[in-house]
This record gives structure tokens, C-alpha cells and sequence, in this order.
């Protein structure tokens, strides 16, 4: 296996080496991949539970996939129900509602579908944004429209980590670190 260089992180009293993976040309990124690793969905689920406890809110609402498992854990945590907007509309999703967003992971338009069945358990509730990563925000703002196209109201948005070059970009989201970006 190729050596890869890493960035070491601190979160949720756990350390972890992120791996960094060029973006566009000379831009990198440390990539924060949680899937699979229990310990530190739980500990980032326990520590964002804590920092979102003063804030009343009735549903989590995330994308896929990545940040899924946080959303789980975090929907345990705290004892609230979760919606995943999905990024593949299938038949069975009915009436899905749908927005159209760009990750910097993807550098594609994708779309984001808010099920049918998930339209009376989002709609008119105080919801939660949850991601892995908030880098551009365009992810946070398709959830955004989404939640609202159902008349919910967003009360915070929640993330392991913020990243980019200006940390202050990202004050109003609950977060547990920030990465920076990295140029060649």
C-alpha cells in the first residue's frame, strides 16, 4: 500500500490520522471517513448530544452517507428521531421532494430526495442538521431547503468538523474542530 501523508486530529478524546486526498490541483484535503470506526461515531455523537442539549429540537435530519452513522448515534444519544435525504431517488420513495446540491468530496451536482414518508416527521418540527464535514456548505444548504420545503424550521446545524481557510466562516455550526485546508 502507497504511503499517504496524514493529518493528525484530536476529537472527542480520541486521536485519529485523516488522510489527505488532493481535491482540485493543489488542494488537499484531510478526509474525515467514519464509517466503520463505532468509537469515534460514539464519541462524536456524545459530545455533539451535550453541545445541542440547551437547544430544543425534535428530529435530526442528515445526508447520505457518510454522516449517517453519526446521525444514528446521535439520534440514540439524544433520544430523537432521524431523516436521511437520500441521493438516489428510488420508486418506493413515493412523492419525494428533491434539491440540488455540489459537495467538495463529489465536485458534482448531486441531488438530495426528502422521502415521502419522511415528510410528516420532518415537516413543521425544529430540526437539526447533521454532517461529517462542513467544507463549502452547499450540503447543509440543499438539507436546508429540503427541511424547509416542508415547513420546518432549523434550529442548528451540527458537524464533527468545519473546514476551509476562514474557521470563523463556520461559528454558527455546533462543531467539534476544524481542519484547514492544504496547498501545494
Amino acid at each position: 500500500m502507497r504511503h499517504r501523508p496524514t493529518h493528525s486530529v484530536q476529537v472527542a478524546g480520541l486521536e485519529r490520522e485523516l488522510p489527505l486526498f488532493e481535491v482540485a490541483p493543489g488542494l488537499r484535503i484531510a478526509v474525515v471517513n467514519i464509517l466503520g470506526d463505532t468509537e469515534l461515531v460514539q464519541a462524536c455523537a456524545r459530545a455533539l448530544a451535550e453541545r445541542l442539549a440547551a437547544r430544543p429540537y425534535d428530529v435530526i435530519v442528515t445526508a447520505e452517507a457518510k454522516s449517517i452513522p453519526l446521525a444514528y448515534a446521535l439520534a440514540v444519544a439524544a433520544g430523537k428521531p432521524y431523516v436521511v435525504l437520500r441521493k438516489v431517488y428510488k420508486p418506493y420513495m413515493g412523492a419525494a421532494l428533491s434539491v440540488e446540491t455540489r459537495s467538495i468530496t463529489t465536485g458534482q451536482p448531486q441531488l438530495l430526495h426528502l422521502d415521502e414518508k419522511d415528510h410528516r416527521l420532518l415537516g413543521r418540527k425544529r430540526a437539526v442538521l447533521v454532517d461529517d464535514v462542513v467544507s463549502t456548505g452547499s450540503t447543509l444548504a440543499g438539507m436546508r431547503q429540503l427541511a424547509e420545503k416542508v415547513g420546518a424550521v432549523v434550529v442548528a446545524e451540527a458537524a464533527i468538523f468545519t473546514e476551509g481557510d476562514d474557521p470563523g466562516a463556520w461559528a454558527h455550526v455546533v462543531s467539534l474542530g476544524h481542519l484547514p485546508l492544504f496547498r501545494d
